[in-house]
């Protein structure tokens, strides 16, 4: 599993390949697309991405009833990626049929199906905000259990969530269910738009099974060497 994700959070595709040309042809990351880059550039340029040999994270984060969202996962799937991002709050139902909509597109094209993460809480709330927010009592640490749970039911992959909830998420759902973590920044790095940051070695010892990074690689002066870095701290942990 190519578990370290580098966030393209870039306005356009030429500021993003101008990012990606910068890896050599023996090191290509994981990356992760998300609704900025993809609602620009579209399909064409996440099947440009992975043609170039990167594994490819779509963070889409759809919502909506089962069937659009099954329809929608079943076109998605025909682009060959790696990893794609549902609401945990959709709601069972809406899981199963992106879970099956995964499938069903995979096969018309002849590719391997999607893993489907789930997002749980978004690792810019804090759980005061979440709970102002959604009108709920629940601590963080119980809904993110409580909607790990339903993804796993659903058939998901794993979760997206904060590392300070994955072992949690390891103890409530089957083995092999990921833990995938945002909110990852190197040691002195500013924490931006998260509330929830931790560097990644401490992800790694939290129990998080993979990583998405943006700005601590993105901004950094050498994008690769950061990823190295990166790749050696989580490896490693802290």
């Amino acid at each position: 599993m190519n578990n370290i994700f580098i966030a393209l959070d870039f306005e356009n595709e030429t500021l993003a390949w101008e990012f990606l040309n910068q890896f050599p042809e023996d090191v290509r990351p994981a990356v992760k697309i998300g609704m900025e880059l993809f609602y620009r550039e579209g399909p064409a340029f996440v099947e440009a991405v992975k043609a170039a040999g990167f594994t490819v994270f779509l963070d889409l984060k759809l919502y909506d009833i089962p069937n659009t969202v099954g329809h929608a996962v079943r076109n998605l799937a025909r682009l060959d990626i790696d990893y794609l991002t549902i609401h945990t709050a959709g709601g069972v139902e809406m899981m199963q049929a992106a879970v099956a909509g995964a499938a069903e597109g995979a096969q018309a094209v002849g590719v391997q199906a999607p893993k489907l993460l789930g997002i749980t809480q978004l690792t810019a709330f804090s759980e005061a905000t979440m709970q102002a927010t959604q009108l709920v009592e629940a601590s963080m640490a119980e809904s993110v259990t409580h909607l790990a749970k339903l993804a796993d039911e659903a058939g998901l992959a794993g979760t997206i969530s904060s590392a300070f909830e994955s072992q949690m998420i390891h103890d409530a759902t089957r083995a092999g269910f990921l833990s995938i973590t945002p909110g990852i920044r190197l040691a002195g790095d500013a924490i931006g738009d998260q509330s929830r940051v931790v560097t990644p070695g401490r992800a790694h010892e939290m129990g998080a099974d993979g990583i998405v990074v943006g700005r601590s690689i993105t901004q950094a002066a050498d994008p690769v060497a950061a990823y190295q870095q990166v790749v050696a701290e989580f490896t490693q942990g802290a």
